[in-house]
């Protein structure tokens, strides 16, 4: 009997220790959030400050974005070395002294080569928060994979929507310099104390998990056996193609929202199309991610693709045509959010069931790079819009890409991990 009550006291411990670290992980997604979904209001402040073009100042996005994915695998990987007591604290805590150098600096920006810079650096530090908590999450959750990863990343998706209005009245009250530098030093300090909190789950610490619902590879595959199976650059192509999509929007809702002249025109409340607009829209974009998570861990994760990516296409198609209104601009713009932000559980779970959790932390950030390349897709969102005079051909290119990502998740990429699955699994 004493042995049966301690094993049930470990499961307990176990189960509310994950919770725990998934929280910490959560809060510190939370205060990277405003690196990318903050970035849109800042571009036309910068832009009347200084006379710097949108496309030249969109770059700095670009730059961030590229530098955020393109080093998770080593980040990913240091992680995984320093092992679950050590790196995530060391990596996290270094992370959030990067956001905060990196804020501090784009406050202080005269030129567009300090805008780069502080851009690189936060890009590094964002890279390495985000890269350790999905990595923990995958790793403490394999019964829940999706909501977990979903969860975690929806405080990357959602948390912005907590400061839009503040950093919106610092902007409007002081300056974005200001905004920039209290913001960075309250973001990155946060993330610092936090950091040393987490930890990932000890060898055999996740062995009463209750078992999953989708099918998981009993095999753990190294990094670079990863990167030499057809089902990672399938996936790596769809990521890209959905995450371009998205990111066109992500960073152009406010040049959109003006351009359509709808920006500044009031909805409810007393707040502003754009204002509701990017609150809605955040908090959309969070919900989407542990819904689609869940929702992927019983029906499976191909299945999620094809119904989240084909009414994303219908979300872009409709913002395009129908979006000059202010309710249907606030409600269609939610839409592409709502039906964007699930990639990233989506795909990291599905990475995971494929590939294992042993080197999940340095094979999701392989993934994840394909963000990265996404990135400098967004300035030719600009160049589109500039050569036709409006943006319906942005949307009629975003929403063609959904479709083809539908037609690989269920033509392509099923079949192809079926196989892959069942020939690990079997060996």
């Amino acid at each position: 009997m004493a042995m049966a009550t301690g094993s049930v006291a470990t499961v307990r411990m176990s189960e509310s220790t994950r919770w725990i670290n998934l929280i910490l992980c959560i809060i510190c997604m939370v205060m990277i959030a405003n690196l990318q979904y903050g970035w849109t209001l800042f571009v036309n402040p910068i832009n009347k400050a200084h006379g710097w073009s949108i496309a030249s100042i969109q770059v700095a996005f670009a730059i961030f974005i590229a530098l955020e994915t393109w080093l998770t695998p080593i980040e990913g990987w240091i992680v995984d070395m320093l092992g679950p007591q050590r790196g995530p604290k060391l990596v996290v805590s270094f992370g959030g002294i990067m956001v905060a150098i990196g804020w501090v600096l784009n406050a202080n920006a005269e030129s567009l080569s300090m805008l780069y810079l502080g851009a690189v650096i936060s890009g590094i530090g964002g890279g390495a928060i985000y890269a350790t908590s999905v990595g923990m999450a995958v790793k403490w959750f394999p019964d829940r994979r999706g909501l977990a990863v979903g969860l975690t990343a929806a405080g990357y998706g959602a948390g912005a929507a907590l400061t839009v209005i503040p950093i919106r009245y610092v902007i409007d009250t002081y300056s974005y310099q200001s905004a920039f530098l209290w913001f960075g030093l309250i973001q990155g300090g946060v993330v610092f104390v936090v950091a040393w909190l987490l930890r990932g789950p000890e060898p055999g610490e996740m062995a009463g998990a209750p078992p999953p619902k989708v099918i998981q590879s009993v095999r753990n595959f190294a990094p670079n056996e990863v990167l030499m199976t057809p089902v990672f650059w399938v996936l790596y192509i769809m990521f890209i193609m959905v995450s371009a999509s998205g990111l066109m929007a992500t960073a152009q809702i406010a040049p959109i929202a003006a351009d359509f002249k709808v920006g500044n025109a009031i909805v409810f409340w007393g707040a502003t199309t754009l204002t509701a607009a990017l609150i809605i829209d955040n908090i959309a974009n969070g919900a989407a991610r542990p819904m689609f998570g869940w929702i992927s861990d019983n029906i499976g994760r191909e299945y999620t693709m094809a119904i989240a990516f084909g009414l994303g296409a219908a979300a872009y198609w409709l913002l395009g045509t129908l979006g000059t209104a202010p309710w249907a601009f606030v409600l269609f713009a939610a839409l592409i959010f709502l039906t964007w932000g699930e990639i990233f559980s989506l795909f990291p779970s599905t990475c995971t069931d494929s590939f294992g959790a042993k080197f999940a932390t340095v094979n999701l950030s392989l993934l994840y790079t394909a963000k990265g390349t996404s990135a400098f897709l967004v300035p030719l969102a600009n160049v589109i819009k500039t050569s036709t005079g409006s943006w319906h051909a942005v949307f009629a290119v975003t929403a063609l890409m959904n479709v083809a990502v539908v037609a690989l998740a269920l033509f392509v990429l099923k079949p192809m991990r079926r196989k892959l699955m069942a020939e690990s699994n079997r060996a």
